[in-house]
């Protein structure tokens, strides 16, 4: 891992690093010292790892819980180059689109197909942040919607030290096998009116999910439009799970 940047506002320190050819951010107390829980994030499609949504929440982890955060580019987005197999596969997925095909189908396809790469991805970034001393080898959440979310499923059933998750906006039938693995904590979020995910395929994975406890938050709105409040669950979730 090599740290490229550091920068210092409101009590978070912001560090900009490289893992071989993954471009991330972690984000940490300012003058953190020992051990924390930390906290990997996803982004969602078309967005990067600083994009608002993950930078307003990973503040708040930061400066009221005290945590890590970790986000890193998924391939070809943000600071990662394109990739010419993505793009092909796009562009077919529009056409099929515009022919009439389902929208959702052709997501999870992708999704599963990126999770190849993003899930022994992510478990080698958990190993290089869990290294630096003011991160530690504490317990670890996992935040993603939308994309975060088609990726963190498969991405929290198969690493052992997430403790804990916030996924939602997704509803892939590939999932199902994966969401079955899931037996941690699960806070998951449907938006009733998801133009982009069927509420029907939203609900189906929630119930696939093999953990004791898991909770559906389900709000009115279109699928970017979780509400601001939901955020202050999250805290709450996080703070109960992993201290």
């Amino acid at each position: 891992m090599r740290f490229i940047s550091e920068t210092s506002s409101d009590g978070v320190r912001e560090q900009l690093f490289t893992l071989g050819e993954i471009p991330g951010v972690l984000w940490t107390p300012e003058g953190a010292v020992g051990a924390r829980p930390l906290v990997l994030m996803g982004h969602g499609g078309g967005q990067h790892k600083k994009a608002p949504g993950i930078l307003w929440r990973a503040q708040r982890f930061v400066s009221e819980l005290g945590y890590a955060v970790v986000a890193v580019d998924v391939p070809a987005h943000g600071d990662r180059p394109r990739v010419e197999e993505y793009d092909r596969i796009a562009t077919e997925n529009q056409a099929r689109l515009e022919a009439g095909e389902e929208l959702a189908p052709l997501i999870a396809a992708f999704q599963a197909m990126v999770a190849r790469q993003t899930v022994p991805e992510w478990r080698a970034v958990l190993d290089a942040v869990q290294e630096i001393e003011h991160v530690g080898a504490g317990p670890v959440g996992y935040w993603g919607v939308s994309l975060g979310c088609g990726l963190g499923v498969p991405f929290v059933a198969a690493e052992p030290r997430v403790r804990a998750a916030v996924l939602g906006l997704g509803g892939a039938p590939a999932s199902a096998a994966a969401a079955a693995a899931i037996t941690v904590p699960v806070e998951f979020l449907v938006q009733w009116d998801d133009e982009r995910v069927p509420r029907a395929r939203s609900l189906a994975l929630f119930d696939a999910l093999g953990s004791a406890e898991k909770t559906l938050h389900a709000n009115p709105g279109k699928h970017g439009e979780i509400p601001a409040f939901e955020l202050d669950s999250t805290v709450r979730f996080f703070s109960r799970h992993l201290g």
